[in-house]
């Protein structure tokens, strides 16, 4: 399995017991592809699928979600946000309503898992990961090359929608999103027929010069797309609830906790968990909350939502004292250097053992701590450093500059100069909003 995936990879690492790509012609390679022409990817195959279907299957996810299922349609997808009493995210990802009373979701394990297994509804909740392929292909050429994979039209897909098609005899579902800021798909199946449905995607992506999309190319779309990412931006608080800590606590659970399980905290903010932990409004999604239901967190966020206090921005960094960053280790033995970002495109740490790594830094105004920043990175397309912020409302206007405090505590730090700027910062045509009509259509 997966001979055809990884056929030309330059580089794997172990991401939870599964070897996946990390990068196959270079990251700056593959994520110019989103732009130009399109990548393939397979960076999510081990995401955590679970269906929950039942009676009570939608006044379930209501109970749980910030937003309303009541009115949920078949072919229909949904970014689903389940909180704490807090009001701090527990989990998000995406649901799609595949049939009558059978709910499909992604990266709401085990969160979603746990609720289940103390409702009372009747609801049944089944576990798919690893059954399921996950294939990414983004960029101005992905319709073409799932048209002629398919060899049928899906020019009438709209965004956030799915259908199922055809590809190489194998019953796929194709979605239209994605976080490269472009025209973007995603196609799931059966996960024993990934080679044979990969292999003639990319027979048809050669042919218009795509580019095979490795895992740290993937996991750089989301600050371009002033889209907070877990596990990237933010942690999550499984461990703070008690029954959460217990579910994960017994065996056949251990590894579902594994991205919050003995966190290892870095950069200038420290220790501090609960400033890293964070709400649907902190990160720009408070449109999603509708309080004509009940749920987990309402309390809470209905107060934050009356004195919303932060606001999610994009932050350039001042290349000059980014300079000064990478000079500092070439100073002599004698000089301590600044935190290194040798080697690391953006704040995500891989192999890192038993724990998973959370970068966050502080965002100062003068000597006042305004906020954080997560999500650093190069940004290839437009040759800019760049993160998100979560500041301060009145210093949220485009144009103000501020500073982020770069440098874990207790090693030397450096304020690097910042300036508020666009979000998202990818300004290209978004997925959302392209008309697919001028792109040719599949002819038999």
């Amino acid at each position: 399995m997966f001979e055809s995936v990884n056929q030309g990879v330059f580089t794997m690492f172990n991401a939870g017991g599964v070897m996946v790509p990390y990068e196959y012609t270079g990251y700056k390679d593959e994520i110019l592809a989103s732009k130009d022409t399109a990548y393939i990817g397979t960076a999510l195959n081990e995401s955590p699928i679970y269906d929950v279907k039942g009676p009570d299957a939608t006044k379930f996810l209501n109970s749980l979600c910030i937003n309303d299922y009541s009115n949920a349609k078949v072919g229909g997808i949904r970014h689903a946000v389940i909180c704490n009493e807090k009001g701090q995210m527990v989990a998000d990802g995406v649901v799609m309503k595949i049939d009558e009373d059978v709910y499909r979701t992604y990266w709401l394990m085990p969160v979603i898992d746990y609720y289940v297994s103390k409702t009372d509804m009747n609801v049944q909740g089944e576990d798919l990961s690893g059954k399921e392929f996950f294939i990414q292909i983004a960029g101005p050429k992905s319709l073409e090359i799932i048209e002629n994979a398919a060899k049928t039209d899906i020019h009438d897909l709209k965004f956030a929608r799915h259908k199922v098609i055809d590809i190489a005899g194998t019953e796929v579902r194709v979605l239209r999103m994605g976080m490269a800021g472009t025209l973007a798909y995603e196609l799931h199946g059966d996960m024993s027929k990934i080679d044979d449905v990969y292999s003639i995607l990319w027979e048809q992506g050669e042919k218009y010069g795509a580019k095979k999309l490795g895992r740290i190319a993937y996991c750089m779309n989301h600050t371009e797309a002033g889209f907070p990412n877990i596990n990237m931006h933010y942690p999550l608080p499984w461990f703070e609830d008690e029954g959460m800590a217990e579910y994960l606590a017994k065996p056949e659970n251990m590894m579902k906790g594994f991205y919050n399980m003995n966190r290892k905290l870095v950069g200038s903010v420290g220790d501090d968990l609960e400033i890293r932990f964070k709400t649907p409004y902190d990160v720009g999604w408070g449109f999603l909350v509708k309080f004509n239901h009940d749920f987990i967190g309402k309390e809470a966020l209905e107060q934050i939502s009356q004195n919303q206090k932060t606001e999610l921005v994009t932050l350039e960094w001042n290349p000059d004292d980014l300079g000064e960053i990478f000079a500092s280790q070439f100073r002599g033995s004698d000089v301590t250097p600044y935190d290194s970002m040798d080697g690391r495109p953006m704040d995500m740490y891989y192999n890192s053992g038993s724990s998973f790594v959370y970068h966050a830094d502080k965002v100062m105004s003068g000597n006042e701590m305004i906020g954080t920043s997560t999500g650093r990175l190069h940004s290839v397309y437009y040759n800019r450093m760049i993160s998100l912020g979560f500041i301060e409302k009145k210093y949220a206007v485009e144009g103000t500059e501020l500073t982020v405090l770069w440098g874990t505590p207790g090693t030397p730090q450096k304020e690097i100069r910042v300036k508020v700027t666009r979000t998202p910062y990818m300004n290209l045509e978004n997925n959302k909003d392209m008309n697919v009509d001028d792109i040719p259509r599949y002819k038999a």
